[in-house]
This record gives C-alpha cells, sequence and structure tokens, in this order.
C-alpha cells in the first residue's frame, strides 16, 4: 500500500490540531471540504489509470496549503510552528503522491524534482518509497537512488528497535485504568441499537470478539480525511456515516469498538500508537480488549479489520507485538485484513512498517466508557502515556507519563 492512500485516510493528530488552532479565523469544515475535494479528484483520476490528469488537483492542493494565511497574526505566535509543522507534513505526502503520478506518466525529472521537494519538506518512510511500484520508471535513476539512500536512516522498524527498553517505577500514584460497567444505561442501549447479541453470536469469547469487529469494519467506512460533525460515541457516529455516506477516522471507528465491547462486557481501550518524530503528523488508533478466556489483552484493528498472532495461531497484544517486532520474532496477520475492502494488508507493511513507526509512544485514555470524548465540549477525560525509559517528559493534569509497561497494561479489576 502506497503513501498515496495514507496521506487522506490515517488520523493525523497535527492536522486536527491545526484546524483547531484555525477554528477561531475560519471553520474546521472549510478546511476538511477542500482538502477532500482535491483528494476525490486525486483519487479518481489515479484509480483510473490516469495518471497524467491525477497530477492536477495534487498541484492544485499545494497551492492552497501554500496559501493558507490563518495564522500569520500575533494570536497564533505560541502554535506557529506547530502550524508550519502540519503544513510541512501534508505537503511532503503530496509531493510524494505528485512524483509518483509524474512517474507512471514517464515525466521522470518531474517524477525526481517532486521527491525531492517531498524529502526536503520531512518526508521520511523509507520502506514504503523502497517497495512502491509507482517509482519503477525511475528506480534505476542515480537521483533517485540517492534520495532513497538519504532517508534510509529513518527506517521505521530500525527506529523502533533502537528504542529504549521500558522500565519499572512507581505507580502507586497514578490512577487505574476503569471500564465502564456493561450494565450502564447507556451501554445498554448500545447493546440494543446495534442487536449486538445477534451480531456476536453464539460461539466463545474470542469469536465474539472477532464478529463485533467484523461488524465495525464492515458497517463504517474509514475515511482519515474526515473529522466527523457528531457526537464521538458508537451511536452517533454509526448514524453519521449512514446518513451522510461519509467515512471516519480511525479514532471514530476504534471508540465505537469500544463502546461495543464494553456494552458487551468485555473490558477494552482504544488505544493511540503514535510515532518517534514529532514532526511526524500521523498516527493510527486501534483497540486493545481484555479476553478471559486468554487472560491478557489482544490487538484488534478496526480501520483494517486485523487482529495479530504468533507462529503457534496465538492471538497477541499491542505490547507482545511490539516486542516481538523490536526482537524479531515471527508475527502473523490475518489473512483478510484490509481497509474498506479495497487494500489488502500484508505483514510487511501494516506491521513491520507502518505500525512499526506508529509504536514507539503508546496512550490510553484512564476511564473507559460511553462517550469518553467530544467534538464539541471537553469531558474531562484523562490520559496515560507509555514512552521508553530514555524519554524524559513530565505529566501534567490531563497527561500521566509512565515508562512502566506493567502498570499501563495491568489486567482489569
Amino acid at each position: 500500500m502506497n503513501i498515496k492512500q495514507f496521506i487522506f485516510r490515517t488520523v493525523a493528530l497535527g492536522w486536527f490540531s491545526l484546524v483547531a488552532t484555525f477554528a477561531s479565523a475560519q471553520s474546521i469544515e472549510k478546511y476538511y471540504e477542500k482538502l477532500s475535494e482535491f483528494n476525490t479528484q486525486y483519487r479518481t483520476y489515479y484509480d483510473s489509470g490516469q495518471y497524467d490528469l491525477a497530477i492536477q488537483p495534487l498541484t492544485d492542493l499545494i497551492h492552497y496549503l501554500d496559501s493558507i494565511t490563518a495564522f500569520k497574526g500575533p494570536e497564533y505566535d505560541e502554535s506557529r510552528e506547530k502550524i508550519e509543522q502540519s503544513l510541512a507534513y501534508f505537503k511532503a505526502n503530496t509531493y510524494y503522491n505528485l512524483a509518483c503520478s509524474y512517474s507512471l506518466s514517464h515525466q521522470k525529472k518531474a517524477a525526481i524534482a517532486a521527491l525531492e521537494n517531498a524529502i526536503d519538506l520531512g518526508y521520511r518512510d523509507y520502506a514504503n518509497m523502497k517497495n512502491d511500484s509507482d517509482f519503477d520508471f525511475i528506480r534505476n535513476e542515480k537521483r533517485f537512488k540517492a534520495l532513497l539512500k538519504q532517508i534510509e536512516q529513518y527506517d521505521n522498524l530500525s527506529v523502533l528497535k533502537s528504542a529504549a527498553p521500558y522500565s519499572h517505577e512507581d505507580t502507586d500514584s497514578l490512577p487505574r485504568f476503569a471500564y465502564q460497567s456493561a450494565e450502564d444505561v447507556c451501554l445498554k442501549h448500545v447493546r440494543e441499537f446495534f442487536s449486538l447479541d445477534v451480531i456476536a453470536g453464539d460461539g466463545d469469547e474470542i469469536s465474539k470478539i472477532l464478529n463485533i469487529l467484523r461488524f465495525v469494519h464492515d458497517s463504517i467506512r474509514h475515511d482519515g480525511g474526515n473529522y466527523a460533525l457528531c457526537e464521538f460515541d458508537a451511536i452517533d457516529i454509526y448514524n453519521y456515516h449512514k446518513s451522510t455516506g461519509k467515512g471516519v477516522n480511525c479514532r471514530h471507528l476504534a471508540i465505537t469498538l469500544n463502546e461495543m465491547y464494553l456494552s458487551m462486557g468485555f473490558p477494552s481501550r482504544y488505544v493511540t500508537c503514535m510515532p518517534k518524530d514529532p514532526n511526524d503528523q500521523d498516527c493510527h488508533v486501534i483497540n486493545a480488549v481484555w479476553s478471559s478466556q486468554l487472560e491478557k489483552w489482544i490487538w484488534i484493528d478496526p480501520t483494517f479489520y486485523a487482529y495479530v498472532t504468533d507462529e503457534n495461531g496465538n492471538l497477541l497484544g499491542i505490547n507482545e507485538v511490539r516486542e516481538r517486532l523490536i526482537d524479531g520474532h515471527p508475527l502473523v496477520l490475518n489473512e483478510d485484513a484490509n481497509w474498506n475492502h479495497e487494500s489488502k494488508q500484508t505483514k510487511e507493511h501494516y506491521l513491520e512498517n507502518y505500525m512499526a513507526k506508529n509504536m514507539y509512544y503508546i496512550e490510553c485514555v484512564t476511564e473507559n466508557r460511553f462517550n469518553p470524548e467530544s467534538r464539541y465540549r471537553d469531558t474531562g477525560s484523562k490520559y496515560v502515556k507509555l514512552v521508553p525509559s530514555d524519554v524524559e517528559s513530565t505529566s501534567n493534569e490531563r497527561r500521566i507519563i509512565t515508562h512502566d509497561a506493567d502498570y499501563f497494561w495491568q489486567a482489569p479489576e
């Protein structure tokens, strides 16, 4: 899977904070609508093989990003650096897609120039660029090889392997993770609204967990470029998709699945997986659901209908997958992992490249419940972030930092 697909469909927290900063001057919706407009034009041409026509909407998008001036006033002094980093991230990936389209159109010099711009702006996905078949036309060019060599140091799996280990620490003062009872009136409504007992089926616990995963993946389209205009709970997110036809981002899919699991009595978290690079605006949100049958957390990803096992077929949790990536132990991705039933996922791309990048830091909300976040109001949620032992970061009232994986992945009480 190439970055041209990812840029518009993964959660980019930097972009969300960027448009939120702009909200006082111009509406958030304006930016998303414009982004989606360029993306739709581009994808229409690219998917139909009209690569020469795909060039124009990408060029227009770059000009659009260059034209954004809403943050130039003195009121944005404190956030200007972050905003500029966000814009550079989107421009870098747009230039990458532009290079792909030029290469597929057999415009060698333009392709190399666009790729140079992408890397100058911070494009770092070595594995994707190395394996992207769109560059077959220019792959043997000296300049392409030099550009590839230039970003080799940023190989995602290598960066993860270089991370310091976690460490034990005194966690007595840190909050315990909580899971709302399935008897809560809102969660009971979720269970009834979706007829989850029917969807889960009569099989064992693992079968029920996977059946509910399949339902969410099949019922709600993913679109990382859309920040849904609804409350962030399972019912509102589902109704938003059905009424508008628009997809939702990976965070909203994971929140939806999380509430469904909680409503069925399965302790569950939605987990934000983040990269080391502070300038990388892309992250991914998946689920960890507790299996009392296996007595462990297991990896569940509604965006890609993905779960992971070891070489013997044993389901793995997020921390186990991370450890195996670092140690080089075998991992198996389910054969039917996919994005919106359009793109098949592979272990090499999904685990060893994309998720390897996005597992340097891991964050969860402390209280897993109905409607833990909101588009319109502050819900007061607190978060715990798990970081390598050599990372120095200060906790605050809303975000607690820990180096202790045993605390972070404690079994539900």
